[in-house]
C-alpha cells in the first residue's frame, strides 16, 4: 500500500478542521468587562421577551446569566482554563489499556444554546508514561464547557491527550436537549461518538474498548 492509498482509508486530520471558530483577539478582553456587556445585552432580552426586570425573582437574572456563560458554561472557550496534563514514569511498567468510564459531560450545543449531556469514556495504553487519572475528567470538561458540536468535543478531547500519550480512545454518549427539549422532542434518543488513535485503531484492541464501556 502506497502513502496515497494510506490517506484515502485513514485520512490524517487537519487541525484547523477541529478548532473552535474564534475570533482573532477574543481573549483581550477581560471577564468582567465581558460580564457587565453580557448583563446589558440579557437585560435588554429579557425586556423585549416582555419580562418586568423591577421584580424580585428577575432583577439579577441578567447579571447571573452573565456570570454563568462567562465563569462556567463557556469557560472552556479561555485557554488559559485549559489544564495542563501531568505524566509520570510507568514504573511499574502497565501495558495493558487504561479506562476511566462516566466521566461527566455537560455543554451546549451551538446551534440552539441548549445542554449536551451525558458520559464520556477515555481509554489510553501507556507509551512510557501515565497520566494523573484527574486530568483526564479536566480535559473533558474544559472542552466540553464551550459552545460544541459532540463530533468537534470528541476529536478535541482525542487530539489534546494526544499531544502526550500516543495510543488514545474516547467515546461520547449524550443527549442533546436540543432534540428533546424543541424541534422533535425526542426525549429517549442519545448519540454516540468516538475517536480512535494509535493501537486503538486495531480491531482486535477497539473491541476490547468497546467491551468494556458497553
Amino acid at each position: 500500500m502506497n502513502n496515497k492509498q494510506a490517506e484515502l482509508i485513514s485520512p490524517k486530520i487537519n487541525l484547523a478542521d477541529f478548532e473552535t471558530p474564534l475570533l482573532s483577539g477574543a481573549f483581550e478582553m477581560d471577564d468582567q468587562t465581558k460580564i457587565e456587556l453580557i448583563t446589558n445585552h440579557f437585560r435588554e432580552i429579557l425586556t423585549i421577551l416582555g419580562l418586568d426586570l423591577k421584580d424580585d425573582s428577575l432583577k439579577d437574572s441578567p447579571k447571573r446569566i452573565a456570570k454563568m456563560y462567562v465563569n462556567e458554561f463557556f469557560s472552556g472557550l479561555n485557554p488559559a482554563n485549559k489544564p495542563d496534563p501531568t505524566l509520570f514514569e510507568n514504573s511499574y511498567q502497565y501495558q495493558e489499556m487504561l479506562v476511566e468510564k462516566n466521566i461527566a459531560v455537560f455543554s451546549n450545543c451551538e446551534h440552539h444554546f441548549v445542554p449536551i449531556t451525558g458520559k464520556a469514556h477515555v481509554a489510553y495504553i501507556s507509551n512510557g508514561k501515565v497520566i494523573g487519572l484527574s486530568k483526564l475528567n479536566r480535559i473533558v470538561q474544559y472542552y466540553s464547557r464551550r459552545p460544541q458540536v459532540q463530533e468537534r468535543l470528541t476529536i478535541q478531547i482525542c487530539e489534546e491527550i494526544k499531544k502526550v500519550l500516543e495510543h488514545v480512545a474516547v467515546m461520547i454518549d449524550a443527549y442533546h436537549h436540543c432534540v428533546s427539549a424543541r424541534g422533535i422532542r425526542d426525549a429517549g434518543s442519545s448519540t454516540i461518538t468516538t475517536a480512535f488513535s494509535g493501537k486503538f485503531k486495531d480491531t482486535e484492541t477497539k473491541n476490547e474498548f468497546l467491551k468494556y464501556v458497553g
